[in-house]
């Protein structure tokens, strides 16, 4: 098992066991994202595909998504959709 320093999570974590995207990108995020923060990605990018109907044929909808990506990680600059309420904060 590989551990990393999650920079989602800011915990020692198990890490990827490969890059999960291509380029520096991908080996940042195998670098510093564990399993664990990136199955949050999943979730976060499975709604913003969703609600925002987004065509992932579309280049514009795939560069979105990896910006959004990137802004999740490593900023706190992360799109929500419109009317999204936290679980547990109601």
């Amino acid at each position: 098992m590989r551990t990393v320093r999650c920079i989602k999570l800011n915990k020692d974590a198990e890490g990827l066991d490969f890059p999960p995207y291509p380029g520096a990108l991908g080996q940042r995020l195998y670098e510093s994202v564990s399993k664990e923060a990136w199955q949050g990605w999943v979730k976060h990018q499975t709604m913003l595909v969703n609600e925002n109907r987004l065509n992932l044929a579309d280049l514009r909808a795939r560069k979105y998504l990896a910006q959004q990506m990137e802004n999740y990680f490593f900023s706190d600059d992360v799109d929500q959709p419109a009317g999204y309420v936290p679980p547990g904060s109601d």
